[in-house]
């Protein structure tokens, strides 16, 4: 069917415009750089920095010098200065006339200090005028560039310098764009252009044989320029391979290696890791102290969305009516709920499990690992035996634990987390505890709304004005409302003081422990605007975020630098080259999908590292947030791109208008796409919606690999389906820029063709 016509209201988020101050000097600068280079070239100054016009004038000039030598430098050094800060043409005669006027040490140093000052002038109004431009249009683009310059930016200009085959002041134009520093740009450019300002100036001291300038680099000597160009990478890779040597001397390298690689951790990245291994036929270890599949099997990601599908079927039997059916309120068994999440780990296990891994080829050993040195690992086991192996390569895929709060009476409280959370609701007495959860990020969110949908009492507790700070406001309080509605008691802007036993004086009627008056087990003290006050509860739910595994795997005896994770480089590297981190304890993210996405990395990389090797790839990262509804995001957010100011176009299309939610009564939510200005490039997607972490993947796809909501839109999607919502956001983007004039052209064309005036 034909989407809605008024599905969407495209709205430009660019910010606001620079002050009117800082516009209009910008301004006059321009205005006075245009005045000079017109008045330079409408007196035809050009005419006089040729190599004819310097032949003609040299002994006018020479004259001139001797009469008044400080002022003919001082007076040529100006001259070049602003020939280079303006980009005229003539810089190369100028660099002439220096040898022929004042012979090759003297000429070398005034050209030289000249030229470097008009290289930092040029840069300097080049970032005045244009820098800020650039950063507002492609300033997301450039990171990766920018990134590069600032680790290796004095390379790059040294090399260009020396290099005279690139125009120099398209390179002054160009890193004036960079967050180069304007110190080191001077210093480089000085040391770079040294040697062409050598060559020209000592061609310069024969300038009445000089018949062109064409013959001054001749192709033995560009390629000396171009062999001394990669000195200063020559010079870097010897350095770091002596950094290297001096990193591993304490250590004594194996002979020979029992594996290719040993894995360190078992879960979402380590198990990744190993299966790339073995299936490029490596030999690998992978090496698990507690439980395969790691925290994302056990405790995380899979139990938490069995215990959501119930928790939604629960909410959907409670509204019932919306359906055409008679509401009924689930007769609720904690026990019961747990035993189908139970079931479904254990349906999901063998995945992850020792007995598959050995069927492809991977070692599996239980036991905590340790490094020895950046190639040994020992193992201890659960015999209380130690194993030592030694690896090529090493990968840490050693996960991350929940971070809990360090507050007055944490220990005399039930204080969960999303890993222990599980064994005290199967161990709880109560049917219907009551329970308070600390954070309003994703895992607080949607075990909060779970919690409260399955009827359990629950109250969130968050420091901030709203959940889910990463995502836009109208996100936040699309999933407030839904928590609301679900019956979580909502204290934002409120901080926790700490913890206290509960009272005796709280006890409940004899015969209540299985209702909602019965004793409390704990109090939460906290402070809101100023007024300080408790809250009884069973537990207290930690979902403060996650803190990677540092500790006892030996990065502190070899040094290895970490802080909230391992330091890592864009390859995964830690300070040993030949050990590698992925997923939590590396960062920056905290998915799943995000650590086997970094193991194929680091499995590559560690295996074929010396042949050829990749950067990490984090441009495309998506996100889902499960709760009812979902919020799936990927890319820019209408807050983030405020906050980097690029300018966006935002175009939203409401859920309700979709024919599918309608028949299904998923009526909530929103599809959002923010564009480049003018174009249907995609910089980023959030959609909240029933099923909103499947929408978004046609928008991840769609950045990954560069196409535009105009592709989208030209795709047939299937009727009726809540896909259709992406081809609709297409659509209404397309709609708001169709050609009104050409519109009204073909209206009165077809009035025409039905003979009506």
């Amino acid at each position: 069917m034909t989407p809605p016509s008024e599905a969407s209201s495209p709205g430009d988020d660019s910010p606001e415009p620079e002050q009117s101050g800082g516009r209009w000097r910008k301004l006059s600068l321009l205005a006075a750089i245009a005045l000079v280079v017109a008045l330079f070239f409408g007196f035809g100054l050009q005419r006089f920095l040729t190599l004819e016009a310097l032949q003609q004038a040299q002994g006018s000039l020479q004259g001139w010098r001797q009469q008044a030598p400080l002022k003919s430098a001082l007076a040529y050094m100006a001259v070049y200065v602003v020939v280079t800060a303006l980009s005229l043409p003539g810089a190369a005669v100028l660099t002439l006339a220096g040898g022929a006027l004042f012979g090759l040490g003297l000429g070398t140093l005034l050209v030289s200090f000249a030229s470097s000052a008009g290289a930092l002038l040029a840069f300097l109004l080049a970032r005045t005028l244009l820098r800020d431009l650039v950063q507002r249009r492609f300033g997301r683009q450039l990171a990766p560039i920018e990134a590069g310059v600032r680790r290796d930016g004095v390379l790059y200009l040294l090399t260009l310098r020396l290099a005279p085959v690139f125009p120099f002041f398209l390179v002054n134009l160009l890193m004036a764009l960079t967050p180069m520093r304007a110190g080191a740009y001077y210093l480089t450019s000085q040391l770079g252009m040294l040697p062409g300002t050598l060559v020209y100036v000592n061609a310069g001291t024969q300038l009445a044989q000089l018949r062109g300038l064409d013959g001054i680099l001749s192709p033995p000597l560009l390629l000396s320029f171009a062999l001394l160009a990669l000195f200063p990478w020559l010079a870097r890779a010897a350095t770091d391979r002596l950094a290297i040597w001096r990193l591993y001397r304490p250590w004594n390298r194996p002979r020979r290696f029992d594996r290719n690689l040993i894995v360190i951790g078992a879960g979402a990245a380590g198990l990744v890791t190993a299966y790339i291994a073995a299936t490029v036929k490596a030999r690998v270890t992978l090496i698990e102290a507690e439980a395969m599949g790691g925290d994302c099997l056990n405790t995380g990601c899979v139990p938490s969305k069995a215990l959501i599908a119930s928790a939604r079927l629960a909410a959907r039997m409670r509204r019932a009516d919306r359906y055409g059916l008679r509401p009924v309120e689930p007769s609720l068994s904690v026990r019961q709920v747990l035993e189908r999440v139970a079931a479904k780990v254990a349906a999901v296990a063998p995945h992850d499990s020792v007995e598959r891994y050995q069927a492809l080829g991977v070692e599996v050993v239980k036991g905590h690992a340790r490094l020895v040195d950046p190639w040994t690992v020992a193992i201890h086991g659960r015999d209380g035996q130690e194993q030592r192996l030694s690896g090529r390569s090493i990968v840490l895929a050693t996960g991350a634990a929940p971070v809990l709060p360090d507050l007055p009476g944490a220990s005399q409280v039930p204080l969960l987390s999303s890993e222990t959370l599980w064994t005290w609701l199967r161990q709880c007495p109560l049917e219907r505890p009551r329970l308070v959860v600390l954070g309003g990020g994703p895992i607080g969110c949607e075990l909060s709304q779970a919690l409260a949908q399955l009827g359990l009492p629950v109250t969130l507790i968050h420091r901030g004005e709203r959940l889910l700070r990463k995502e836009d406001a109208d996100v936040a309080e699309a999933v407030r409302s839904a928590l609301e509605a679900d019956g979580v008691q909502l204290l934002l802007q409120t901080r926790v003081l700490g913890f206290a036993a509960a009272s005796l004086s709280e006890t409940a009627p004899t015969g209540s422990a299985t209702t909602e008056n019965a004793a409390a087990a704990a109090q939460v003290l906290v402070e809101h605007e100023g007024a300080s006050s408790s809250i009884a509860c069973d537990a207290v739910l930690c979902a403060l975020g996650r803190k990677a595994r540092l500790e006892g795997y030996g990065l502190e005896e070899l040094a290895i630098p970490t802080g909230d994770t391992i330091t890592t480089n864009d390859y995964l590297q830690t300070l040993y080259p030949n050990i590698y981190a992925a997923g939590d304890v590396a960062g920056p993210f905290q998915f799943t999908h995000t650590a086997s996405h970094q193991a194929w990395y680091a499995a590559v990389n560690a295996l074929f590292g010396s042949v050829r090797r990749f950067k990490t790839d984090y441009r495309v990262i998506p996100r889902t947030t499960f709760t009812d509804p979902e919020v799936a995001t990927v890319g820019l957010t209408e807050t983030e791109a405020s906050a980097l100011q690029i300018p966006v176009e935002v175009t939203r299309v409401p859920l309700h208008e979709l024919d599918r939610a309608i028949v299904e009564s998923a009526e909530r939510g929103f599809v959002k796409v923010l564009t480049a200005p003018g174009k249907d490039t995609i910089l980023g997607a959030t959609i909240v919606a029933e099923h909103a972490g499947e929408l978004l993947a046609e928008f991840v796809l769609a950045m990954r690999w560069g196409l535009g909501l105009s592709r989208i839109f030209g795709t047939i999607h299937a009727y009726p389906t809540f896909a259709e919502v992406n081809k609709y956001a297409a659509g209404a983007w397309k709609k708001a820029r169709a050609p009104q004039r050409l519109l009204g052209l073909l209206e009165r064309f077809h009035r025409w063709r039905l003979g009506t005036p």
